[in-house]
This record gives C-alpha cells, sequence and structure tokens, in this order.
C-alpha cells in the first residue's frame, strides 16, 4: 500500500502546477489501497507566512482531496539537528562562510540546482558554528568523502527506471543552511523516513535532487522509498515552470471566484490544461 505525500511551502499560494502534483500523489495513494499525507514545510525563515497554512487545506478540500495531516517542520528541528551532528561527527560536514555571489565568481561548471560549488572552505578545518568574527555559517556535506563511505549507490523512479546515484553533479551540497535548521535536502529526507513515505511524488525539477537524498539515506540509515517524478505544468508564453515567485494565478483566487475545484481536478486528471498552459 503506497504511503505518498504533498509538502509544500508557507510562502506563496498555491496554483495549477501544485494541484497537479497533490492530486497525482493522492490518486495515486487512493488506487493502491495507501494513504495520502500533507505536510507543510515551514522552516523558509521570513518567507514563511504561517496563515497560508489554513488556505492550503481549503484549496485541496475544495479539489475534493482527502489526506492525513502530519506534524510540520517546525515540530522536527531536533530531528535536523541530530542528523546534522551525527554527520558532522563522522566528518562529513564542514563550514562554509562562502556567499552566492563569490560562488557564482569561483565555480567552473553548471549544475541542476545552479553553479556548483567550488569547494572554497572544504579544506579550512574548524568545526564552529560560527567563524572567526561570530560570521554565520552554513554546513556542506563533503559529497566525495561521503561516497567513499557508502560505495556505489542506486534509486528508482516510476516513470525513468532505475537510477545510479551521482549527487557530484550537485557540488558539496548546503545541509544546514545559515541562520536556518536545515536546507530541502536534509529536511525532506529525514521527513519522508519519519512519515513513513514509500513513494516520493513530486515534479520533476527536483529529479536531481533525489541523487543527495539516496546518499543522505544510506549516511543516516533510514529506509529508501521509490520516487515518481512526474512532468511539470508550463507557460507556454515563457517556456518556463509555474511558480509562485512569478505570480501564476492562485487556487484560493479560483476557489473565491466560485469555479468548481472537482471540475478542475477532473479537467488536470484529464490533461485538459487552460489556455496558455501545457505539460513539459
Amino acid at each position: 500500500m503506497p504511503v505518498t505525500r504533498f509538502a509544500p511551502s508557507p510562502n506563496g499560494s498555491l496554483h495549477l502546477g501544485h494541484a497537479f502534483s497533490a492530486i497525482a500523489a493522492h490518486d495515486i495513494a487512493r488506487a493502491g489501497g495507501g494513504r495520502f499525507l500533507l505536510r507543510i514545510e515551514d522552516i523558509d525563515g521570513a518567507r514563511s507566512r504561517p496563515e497560508l497554512a489554513g488556505e492550503f487545506r481549503a484549496d485541496l478540500a475544495w479539489l475534493g482531496l482527502e489526506w492525513r495531516e502530519v506534524a510540520p517542520q517546525s515540530a522536527r528541528l531536533a530531528s535536523y539537528a541530530a542528523a546534522a551532528q551525527r554527520l558532522r561527527g563522522e566528518g562529513l560536514l564542514y563550514p562554509c562562510t562562502c556567499t552566492r555571489a563569490e560562488i557564482a565568481a569561483r565555480a567552473k561548471q553548471a549544475g541542476p540546482e545552479g553553479p556548483v560549488y567550488p569547494g572554497t572552505c572544504r579544506n579550512r578545518g574548524g568545526a564552529d558554528a560560527t567563524a572567526e568574527g561570530g560570521v554565520p555559517v552554513a554546513w556542506r556535506l563533503d559529497v566525495a568523502a561521503a561516497l567513499a563511505r557508502t560505495g556505489p549507490l542506486e534509486w528508482d523512479d516510476a516513470l525513468a527506471g532505475p537510477q545510479a546515484a551521482d549527487p557530484a553533479r550537485l557540488g558539496d551540497v548546503v545541509l544546514v543552511r545559515k541562520n536556518e535548521p536545515a536546507s530541502y535536502h536534509l529536511a525532506a529526507t529525514l521527513d519522508d523516513a519519519a512519515d513513513g513515505v514509500t513513494l516520493v511524488t513530486r515534479g520533476h525539477d527536483l529529479f536531481a535532487a533525489t541523487h543527495v537524498h539516496r546518499l543522505l539515506q544510506a549516511l543516516l540509515d533510514l529506509p529508501v522509498p521509490k520516487w515518481h517524478h512526474h512532468p511539470l505544468l508550463l507557460d507556454d508564453a515563457t517556456g518556463t515552470k509555474l511558480a509562485k515567485r512569478r505570480n501564476s494565478p492562485s487556487l484560493a483566487d479560483r476557489r473565491r471566484a466560485g469555479e468548481c475545484g472537482a471540475e478542475l481536478a477532473a479537467a488536470l486528471r484529464g490533461r485538459r490544461f487552460p489556455a496558455g498552459i501545457s505539460l513539459g
């Protein structure tokens, strides 16, 4: 029986892309007699708006979905700290003071998430939470050292099939952000394990991140789920995915305007998208 989840961040309203993803996860769970979970990923610093969680629940109910809600990320901080401390104790994390501008200027290659970190701070040593002068640091995973520990790894996608894990393509990713408890990579991996998720259903834009998540599962002795990376809804005018930061039309606005959520859900299931939107 599959256990799937929808895990939105309350830093902007949900849009059609979110609806498509939530419906996919919901329907896979229901078809297999499993469970569909809702998890609010609310540790995005000042950008998190707690009031949006209620909007998310209203949107999902309007679409006709049923779910079981699990603990939000803000209630899981101790688990993130414990995992980071374990990896630090094993010598697999190192502190980094580099800014985004410095990384962009020094990077020699681009990866799925932007410029690949060039390893500037990898050999500086030190394990304090702050650098000299009290400057906050991020904690990065030494991917080469981690892979030496685990050996070759694989993971399986329901659509793309078996994959050889290649986390090095993303470089030494941040697991604990400056002034924040955890990055998406660490938090989502720990949360999916804690919630018993067996099929991680999410957009194809997160396909590359799974290479890192598989490595973290091996390092932290976590169960290994299967993944389902579905295609993305695209704005035909720009060729880009629908996104909060691009002010894509929100589900809440459609709901308040009196649109029928059940009809919208049926259209998305049948891949009948509104004009100007396609499946990429």
